[in-house]
């Protein structure tokens, strides 16, 4: 076996480090002059077989690795949850300025002239939903903790209406399991 058969023959295992150290397409002795193309990076390609993502440790060091990149669907549900209750709340805030206020605002408050609290509790509500969910997607952790506050708040509400606040219950009880998910905690802490 000749010296040149040897190096083909180590040139063909697969390596964890693609382009490096004997892995297909590598030149025959990595540390001679030459051995890597002008403008590759020193310590193999950058898709190395441990992520694909650039960096020599997989992106350990500053590099969001790709399964942080996108919101999780957990995230993703709970956003769309809170933004439909923060809808379902500014709806009924405008029923409350027809025919249907006095008879909303005897309902919440026991008086036919507290409309205007109403309509401002209501607009208040629909801000707490809508503005954490809006900025839940952009990954501020601030709004995943304000969702399991207002999530907590649902439950005992529901709790306390029970038979009839089991609706609130179980989807204020989504909403916090959601927000309490491994892969939510992981996309908040890893930024």
């Amino acid at each position: 076996m000749t010296e040149q058969q040897g190096n083909n023959s180590g040139e063909d295992r697969p390596g964890p480090y693609q382009g490096v150290f004997g892995s297909a397409g590598a030149s025959p002795s990595p540390g001679s002059p030459g051995s890597q193309p002008p403008g590759s990076p020193p310590y193999g390609d950058p898709r190395s077989s441990y992520g694909d993502f650039p960096g020599a440790y997989g992106g350990a060091f500053g590099t969001t690795p790709p399964q942080y990149a996108r919101p999780p669907k957990q995230v993703t549900i709970a956003s769309a949850i809170s933004l439909g209750l923060g809808a379902l709340c500014l709806l009924l805030a405008g029923m409350a300025f027809t025919s249907a206020g006095e008879r909303i605002a005897e309902i919440v408050t026991g008086s036919k002239d507290a409309q205007g609290l109403v309509v401002a509790v209501i607009l208040g509500c629909a801000a707490a939903y809508i503005i954490p969910a809006v900025y839940l997607r952009k990954r501020h952790a601030w709004s995943r903790y304000t969702l399991i506050a207002i999530a907590a708040l649902g439950i005992v509400g529901g709790l306390m209406q029970l038979p009839n606040g089991i609706l609130g219950l179980a989807i204020h009880g989504t909403l916090l399991f959601l927000m309490l998910q491994q892969p939510t905690k992981l996309w908040f802490h890893h930024r």
